[in-house]
């Protein structure tokens, strides 16, 4: 990996910041998606515009994949990729709520190499490389120790609690939390804010690349949610749910059916 891909990623994030926040709270245009594949705005279009233009002018060989891009088959032949959400959370957003991300990945042979996942609103820019250690505004970062379900507080969603995906029908016993952006979410997890996270919902590639580096720098484990590495750059760009933690992601794996 280039030495100044995170670099070049940071400075990505703190323009889309400045771009975004220009547009919070001031009511931008709002469309919703074909397929129920919910909303987008004003915002995240121009924070799209702008990151094609810079990380891709930056690295043109590398392939393109964004949820607010058409998707180009050519990125399945490239030996590099990076794989953006211009504003993970978007409903956050247009809520007021400071709970949005840019969450920014750069992607080799399927595993995210560099990644980093900005909330402007809250001033965080969490950020990490492959082998390299994960931080929170220049802080390194290290999941929870929590081992056991009944003293983990894991972020999740009321659907991912329903009887049928749990081994003897019901979901352990374990505190509960909630934010909208999947990346957040991870990064929290990485932070040791919370212990865990789960979504058992197929999951956008966009959501969660940069934020499952993250986890894994900072000594976690993030995998789909039957127990196996992410694999990313796939030819439909989703991947079967996750679930982040530290060392309590046995125990959450194993309570799953």
């Amino acid at each position: 990996m280039p030495a100044t891909d995170l670099p070049l990623l940071l400075d990505a994030a703190q323009e889309a910041g400045d771009i975004a926040l220009g547009y919070f709270k001031a009511d931008p245009q709002v469309w919703d998606k074909d397929d129920e594949q919910g909303p987008v705005t004003e915002a995240d279009l121009a924070v799209n515009a702008m990151l094609t233009d810079r990380l891709r002018g930056a690295r043109p060989a590398y392939g393109w994949l964004s949820e607010e891009s058409p998707d180009d088959p050519a990125r399945l032949t490239t030996q590099r990729q990076f794989i953006v959400d211009p504003i993970d959370g978007t409903r956050a957003f247009i809520n007021h709520s400071r709970d949005w991300a840019h969450a920014l990945a750069v992607v080799e042979q399927g595993r995210v190499i560099c990644g980093v996942v900005a909330l402007p609103a809250r001033g965080l820019t969490f950020a990490a490389t492959q082998g390299g250690g994960a931080t929170l505004n220049g802080q390194p970062l290290r999941v929870t120790d929590i081992t056991t379900l009944a003293e983990a507080h894991v972020l999740t969603t009321k659907p991912n609690l329903a009887p049928q995906h749990w081994i003897g029908g019901a979901a352990p016993a374990f505190s509960k939390g909630f934010r909208s952006s999947l990346a957040y979410r991870l990064c929290l997890v990485a932070e040791g804010r919370f212990d865990a996270m789960l979504t058992l919902r197929p999951s956008w590639e966009w959501d969660i690349a940069a934020g499952a580096l993250i986890v894994e720098e900072a000594f976690g484990t993030a995998t789909d949610r039957r127990g196996k590495p992410l694999q990313f750059n796939n030819p439909h760009p989703q991947v079967d749910g996750v679930l982040a933690a530290g060392p309590v992601h046995a125990a959450l794996h194993a309570a799953l059916i």
